[in-house]
């Protein structure tokens, strides 16, 4: 079904932010949740692929693409970055919501005011990623494939370990990080966070 994976090129944008919305509901596509189709690629998706696009690799079928691993090897350097490169424009778009307003757009819009903090939990695996993949990608192994492309890229930057935040309520990925190797760290009330030795053991 002539399926690549490639490195994250600037045109991919769009559609990095039409995957983040398609698979941004656990999993499921969340494109009824929210009135700005653009907010959770805002958040989740395209700071990663604009900031550190050495670390952003696209699933492609017939050369359009389906699903992408992407993350940063630094995850507090990366917080400070998006604080002067990336939040300030998205913060005068959108004002703060009203203390009411329990929108999922509201809610992420508080989350780029809020802006982006590494748990103290996670601070000892500096990197971290996002992966999703649309439907037309999943049941064919390029999850695992995505895995080790990013995998490998931290490996040559000498990157130790890194992590991952997943909801309680994505079942499907929680099963699929332990099998590909990552260890809980911490369990929240509505999220786990995975890890990974990269080193092969912990430093």
């Amino acid at each position: 079904m002539c399926f690549k994976i490639r490195l994250y090129h600037p045109c991919d944008l769009t559609s990095l932010y039409r995957i983040c919305l398609k698979t941004g509901n656990s999993g499921e596509d969340a494109s009824g949740m929210f009135t700005d189709p653009d907010l959770a690629g805002h958040f989740f998706a395209a700071p990663y692929a604009v900031l550190e696009p050495d670390l952003c690799f696209v699933l492609t079928r017939c050369g359009e693409p389906c699903g992408y691993i992407l993350g940063t090897r630094d995850s507090q350097a990366f917080a400070e970055r998006c604080e002067q490169e990336w939040y300030p424009l998205l913060r005068n778009r959108y004002p703060v919501p009203s203390p009411d307003d329990m929108t999922y757009d509201a809610r992420i819009i508080r989350m780029i005011h809020e802006g982006y903090h590494p748990r103290e939990d996670v601070l000892a695996y500096p990197a971290h990623l996002h992966i999703d993949i649309l439907p037309a990608g999943q049941g064919r192994g390029f999850g695992r494939t995505l895995m080790s492309h990013f995998i490998d890229a931290l490996e040559e930057l000498t990157v130790p370990a890194l992590h991952l935040e997943v909801g309680k309520a994505n079942q499907g990925a929680i099963k699929f990080y332990e099998r590909v190797g990552f260890h809980r760290i911490h369990e929240y009330e509505k999220s786990i966070a995975f890890g990974m030795w990269l080193s092969g053991e912990q430093v």
